[in-house]
């Protein structure tokens, strides 16, 4: 059997991050979005999104690469809310026999105001 192989990365609140006022976290969850939607802009994430409802709080966001684990980690780190100290990066390979998922292009918000417009 063939299997594909991803890349996935699992963003967590880091337990020492930063003390930030509203504004300040309002202007760096608009950075990290951007970044995000500029990296599946380029094709290297094929899907992102925050993880909500989870048993551990810590658990902020997921996402499926189309690069090696290295790749991916570099880009991962560039993250303006990992360079900020407030998320850490976890870098694994994600397996499933080949075929079993298809990914589509589709636009990235880029900001909060975007996430909240209706």
């Amino acid at each position: 059997m063939r299997f594909d192989r991803y890349t996935v990365i699992l963003l967590t609140l880091r337990a020492d991050a930063p003390a930030m006022t509203d504004d300040e976290a309002a202007e760096l969850q608009d950075r990290h979005l951007a970044h995000g939607a500029d990296l599946q802009d380029r094709g290297l994430v094929l899907a992102r999104g925050p993880l909500v409802d989870q048993d551990d709080e810590r658990y902020r966001g997921f996402s499926v690469w189309s690069v090696d684990p290295e790749t991916a980690r570099q880009h991962a780190e560039a993250d303006p809310a990992v360079r900020a100290g407030r998320l850490a990066v976890d870098v694994m390979t994600w397996m499933m026999p080949a075929g079993n998922l298809q990914f589509s292009q589709v636009r990235a918000p880029r900001s909060i105001a975007e996430v909240t417009a209706d």
